[in-house]
């Protein structure tokens, strides 16, 4: 008979972690980002459970994407009415409000549903390097994201 995997309350401790994403690829900040979120990086990861950590992500706005994507990749977002719909290319957004770049990407790799949206709060995006959590005492996290360099 197979039963639910529940890790114990001790294993359900939550740290927080600052990453900084200047000189940083898009893409794969994000993935590490939501593994961490996730709890995946963990060996007490259960699909049902918010098993993960907190992630303050510092230097927003130095996050670097290849190819020609600051000036073709569109952000779009929509008021509800009709006619509502507002499209910004990645430069544009990048100057303007540089941690919503780093939401978008993240909260796209969570999952769509209850537990998905509760892991919403656990990342905290900042457009410089400064950030309002030390009293949480996160420990720095050092993500290798462009490989061959």
């Amino acid at each position: 008979m197979n039963t639910t995997y529940v890790p114990p309350l001790k294993a359900l401790e939550q740290k927080w972690y600052v990453i900084d994403a200047k000189e940083q690829r898009l893409g794969r900040l994000a993935t590490a980002i939501a593994m961490i979120i996730r709890g995946k990086n963990k060996p007490t990861y259960t699909p049902h459970l918010d098993t993960g950590d907190f992630v303050i992500v510092v230097n927003a706005e130095k996050v670097n994407v290849t190819g020609k994507k600051s000036s073709q990749k569109l952000y779009r977002r929509h008021s509800g009415r009709p006619g509502g719909m507002k499209t910004e290319v990645f430069s544009k957004l990048q100057a303007r409000l540089p941690q919503r770049i780093i939401e978008e990407a993240v909260f796209g790799m969570l999952p769509k549903n209850s537990l998905g949206r509760k892991l919403h709060a656990k990342l905290k995006v900042y457009p410089g390097p400064d950030h309002p959590h030390q009293a949480q005492k996160p420990e720095t996290l050092i993500i290798e994201t462009t490989p061959g360099e």
